[in-house]
């Protein structure tokens, strides 16, 4: 089985979707805006100083863990995931991708530069004092780190000492595409599996649906558990409308008593 997870399987962590039940209408920046319009980037900068903060003190839930463990049995492929929280890595799993890349890192979209998101994090205060302190009463942050700052307007940006090129978070933004190395490594562990499980994603973006309709073509078994519809609902054979850590709990301690997948040894054999 491989796994596609959605921003659903992080609310537990208390990180926000986009389009659940409950969620507020949220507009992502889009890779045009980010880099044709300084005072979107501005913005985008100010909210992301406060925000990261709050993802990078986010931990893995149940339905996390359930996730690692299936896999250390055996159970699980892989997981290819659509959020950039990184929680499954910090959970346990072994073969994460991080299909849209993850709020931990930023480049430059003139030479290349990579920098952790710590590092910028000190030169953005440097340049802001006391901003993000200054900004956390009431926060408020979106699944990409986004939080809800709404004077933007003194907040002061940083460029690439090496060139002078724009900093971006590596992300992949509305408007960009997955780069191919990462989809062919999606669809690598997609071809390989006999069921998708969709945990926490509506599917309505296109980079994550395009796995589930593969592998229904293939004639594989696609397994959707979400609250609230998805645009895949009519190729799933089972679907529940539930939270993923209750369910991925129950799955795994399913298969814990069952004794169907031993845990794995030491040298990652199941």
């Amino acid at each position: 089985m491989v796994v596609l997870t959605g921003a659903g399987i992080s609310t537990d962590s208390g990180i926000p979707d986009y389009r659940g039940p409950d969620s507020p209408p949220r507009n992502p920046m889009t890779y045009q805006q980010f880099v044709g319009d300084p005072v979107f980037r501005q913005r985008y900068w100010a909210r992301n100083h406060v925000g990261w903060r709050h993802m990078d003190a986010a931990c893995p839930n149940a339905g996390h863990r359930a996730l690692a463990e299936l896999e250390r049995r055996g159970a699980v492929t892989g997981v290819i995931t659509q959020n950039v929280d990184l929680l499954h890595t910090k959970a346990g799993s072994r073969r994460v991708i991080d299909l849209h890349g993850s709020y931990a890192q930023v480049r430059c979209l003139g030479c290349e530069a990579r920098i952790s998101r710590m590092a910028l994090a000190e030169q953005l205060e440097l340049a802001n004092p006391g901003f993000a302190a200054a900004s956390v009463t009431g926060l408020e942050v979106a699944p990409d780190a986004d939080a809800v700052v709404e004077d933007t307007s003194d907040f002061r940006m940083v460029d690439c000492p090496r060139c002078g090129g724009l900093w971006k978070p590596d992300i992949v933004y509305f408007g960009e595409s997955v780069p191919p190395e990462r989809a062919a490594a999606a669809y690598e562990l997609v071809d390989s599996a006999e069921v998708i499980l969709v945990a926490g994603s509506s599917l309505a973006v296109l980079s994550g649906r395009r796995f589930v309709h593969r592998i229904a073509r293939n004639g594989g078994t696609v397994v959707i558990v979400n609250r609230g519809a998805t645009r895949s609902d009519d190729l799933a054979t089972r679907r529940l409308d539930a939270g993923c850590s209750p369910v991925l709990s129950g799955l795994a301690q399913r298969c814990r008593a069952r004794g169907a997948y031993p845990a794995a040894t030491d040298t990652g054999s199941a």
